[in-house]
């Protein structure tokens, strides 16, 4: 068994089973022993990253990369969840988790699994992949490991690139405590002036500039490394002279990293943003990260200057902080031996040599299972949309487009073309509002008209409107999806994607849209589902269904795949529906409150998770519904705030045939991952599936049906073209050059 095999904190492990003189058909579903913290859920996803960094088969490259995932993952966590926390217990708010535990207590359980959890990746890191990266030829080296020769072309580098841009400050009664900026790596030097006591030592601080670049490839040495802020320590005493040296350590704050916007009070949503970015690096500290030695005086300091509490808010780490930056040594190193397997999204039937989307997507619904089949097909028709003559306005939901996106290039050329284009843009998307005012103002330049949603809720739905003249009447194509409108992380996440020109479809994105820009919402919806206008209430009524299905003997069964599942009124209803014998399966990504296989209560449910290559983002489910089965995909996870604080989505498929191929592929095959699965347990703890044979990895089978697919695809493709290679190329219908063009093709 891994070694991430948890031991759950008291809050998270309480009562996972009935009370004695408790029986469980009549234990209340709102008992506290029913319910996982979700926290401590969040942080056991973590522990199953890690285990990727710990598995032998993750190539090389690949382990190091889960190492980041966990940093970026606790940083997030920490500057959100962490803080909101804290605040809790500084304003005296005493409510409580479903499981029972208050905010204190729940930090102190927080405290202790993620310490856990860094130390086991920190072990890693040391004592696997560090050497293993060596024998391979790639060197992280302190200074003092250096050549002669290296060592000194290391230190004339920092006497004309480094020590310049460097601002050493001791900190005393003239020289207070300086603001140390978010996720800022700093040193810590502990000295003592000549002539003055030597057991009250004082303290100066040096930042390492963000700006030179973390990870520095030793001049002269190939795929040879070493630390700024390691370079920057061994030449700390010309930054401090004067002073007796007693010690140097690098240090890391974290902070509360949320903003607070009263939507109410700004006029101008874009300028309360920008004016609270300014603001939030100078939130409370919520954690400080330390490598190396200290001295318990200097320690002190530290955690009195940033208001922290030394046992449960440092933690030291035995190597470099913030494992994240050390992607940078394998960034550039083409050893594919050493990473997953090359896989290129493909462009699949039927959007393949296409020439137009149009047609075909007034012909069928399209779905598109990414990354494995290329996003490429839905920047095409945004493109082709904005160059269009035909297309007279489109509209979409933009949360996280990305940088440089090529949909939002397209937005601005249609616009610039005389088309009516809408943005919806997120500005509130946490961690993108930077990047989506900047993009947000692009396309206001461009002429689009860029409206930020509705008041008080994130606009978290995707969702596209092209609406387009066609036979002298109007024509509409959907594009609805469970991930963003964003080329990168379409290569890195799981998600679904739907094209349609349904006209019941068609009029409820329409309707949408007329919500987003005007508060208007239909008198009904035809086809879509919307939060926070009846989402919560409808994925309940489909679970009570479920439930009055089994118990009048019909057909009935549940497959959720999410990323999420916290909501307490869902659970009740999933609880209650397995009570009435509904067979219930929930591929949950991340945080999970449900606590499954509870006799009398959940001993029909399984809670199964994956982490593997690409991140499980898909939303989907499956109900039986008394043998007419129903699919939907959706952009919303089982949250309150995906419920109640978001504008989301619920959307059905309808062809049969992508039905089936949801139910049945996508979902089935995830329902059978025995290779990169864990089960969920009743006391909180996550065990790997058992492999059995056939062997199925998911995201590997996803990966071959695309190859299977697209080698069908064009095997037909070359049928047809030497047929009409073989016919004659006289005729009466005017294709001669055509079919030239064709029979060139062919050769």
């Amino acid at each position: 068994m891994s070694s991430l095999t948890p031991n759950p904190p008291a809050a998270q492990a309480t009562d996972a089973v009935p009370r004695s003189g408790e029986r469980a058909g009549e234990l209340s579903l709102d008992s506290p022993s029913l319910y996982i913290n979700r926290e401590l859920s969040w942080l056991e996803f973590n522990a199953r990253v890690v285990a990727e960094a710990e598995n032998p088969s993750t190539p090389l490259f690949e382990r190091l990369k889960f190492l980041g995932i966990l940093a970026s993952n606790l940083d997030e966590f920490f500057m959100v969840r962490v803080a909101g926390l804290k605040q809790q217990t500084i304003n005296q708010v005493a409510e409580v988790a479903p499981d029972g535990s208050t905010p204190a207590e729940q930090l102190v359980a927080i405290s202790a699994r993620a310490h856990e959890l860094i130390d086991i990746a920190y072990r890693i890191w040391t004592n696997e992949i560090r050497p293993a990266l060596a024998r391979e030829g790639i060197q992280l080296l302190t200074p003092d490991e250096l050549k002669p020769d290296e060592l000194e072309a290391v230190d004339r580098y920092f006497l004309t690139n480094i020590y310049p841009v460097l601002t050493p400050i001791v900190i005393d009664p003239n020289h207070p405590f300086p603001h140390l900026k978010n996720k800022s790596i700093n040193l810590g030097v502990l000295f003592a002036r000549d002539g003055h006591h030597e057991t009250n030592p004082g303290f100066g601080v040096v930042q390492v500039p963000v700006v030179l670049g973390r990870v520095m490839a030793v001049p002269g040495a190939r795929s040879t490394y070493v630390l700024l802020e390691d370079v920057i320590a061994r030449q700390i005493g010309q930054m401090f002279p004067g002073y007796k040296l007693k010690g140097t350590y690098p240090f890391r704050v974290t902070r509360n990293w949320d903003l607070e916007i009263d939507e109410d009070e700004g006029e101008d949503l874009l300028l309360t943003i920008q004016q609270e970015l300014r603001r939030r690096d100078r939130g409370n500290a919520v954690r400080v990260e330390v490598s190396g030695s200290t001295t318990p005086g200097s320690l002190a300091k530290l955690c009195k200057a940033l208001r922290l509490n030394e046992r449960e808010d440092v933690y030291r780490v035995n190597g470099p902080l913030h494992l994240a930056d050390l992607g940078a040594l394998v960034a550039r190193e083409d050893r594919r031996d050493l990473r997953d397997e090359a896989f290129v999204p493909q462009v699949v039937p039927p959007l393949r040599d296409v020439d137009d989307l149009f047609a075909v997507i007034r012909e069928r619904d399209i779905l598109l299972h990414h990354p494995y089949e290329s996003f490429d097909s839905i920047v095409e028709l945004v493109s082709r949309a904005a160059d269009d003559p035909n297309v007279l306005a489109i509209k979409q939901t933009l949360y996280r487009a990305g940088g440089d996106s090529p949909i939002v290039r397209a937005l601005g050329r249609a616009a610039e073309n005389g088309k009516q284009v809408t943005a919806v843009v997120e500005l509130k998307a946490r961690f993108d509002e930077e990047s989506n005012i900047r993009w947000a103002t692009a396309l206001e330049n461009s002429g689009v008209h860029v409206v930020y949603g509705l008041q008080g809720l994130k606009t978290h739905a995707k969702a596209m409107l092209i609406v387009r003249r066609e036979k002298d009447k109007l024509r509409r194509y959907c594009h609805l999806a469970t991930g963003n409108y964003n080329p990168v992380t379409a290569r890195l996440y799981t998600d679904l994607s739907l094209m349609t020109a349904r006209d019941e479809i068609g009029a409820d994105v329409t309707a949408f849209f007329n919500l987003l820009t005007s508060y208007s919402a239909p008198p009904k919806w035809n086809a879509l589902t919307v939060a926070p206008l009846g989402l919560h209430e409808a994925v309940l009524g489909l679970i009570t269904r479920e439930a009055e299905h089994a118990r009048a003997g019909r057909p009935s069964g549940i497959v959720a795949k999410l990323n999420s599942l916290v909501d307490h009124d869902v659970i009740v209803a999933l609880y209650t529906a397995a009570r009435a014998g509904v067979p219930i399966t929930l591929l949950v990504r991340g945080i999970c409150c449900l606590r499954p296989g509870i006799a009398g209560v959940s001993d029909r449910i399984e809670v199964r998770a994956v982490v593997d290559r690409y991140l499980e983002h898909t939303r989907a489910l499956r109900v039986v519904n008394g043998g007419e089965e129903e699919v939907f995909i959706s952009s919303a996870d089982w949250m309150p705030r995906n419920f109640n604080r978001r504008v989301e989505l619920l959307i059905p498929v309808l062809d049969p045939e992508l039905k089936k191929r949801v139910a049945e592929e996508i979902l089935g095959t995830l329902q059978a991952d025995n290779v990169k699965a864990w089960a969920l347990n009743p006391d909180g703890r996550y065990t790997r599936v058992e492999a059995t044979e056939p062997a199925v990895r998911n995201q590997q089978r996803f990966v071959e049906l695309t190859r299977e697919r697209v080698k069908v695809a064009d095997g037909s493709a070359r049928v047809t073209r030497r047929f009409q290679l073989a016919r004659p190329l006289g005729g009466d219908d005017g294709q001669r050059p055509r079919r030239k063009k064709r029979i060139e093709n062919a050769r």
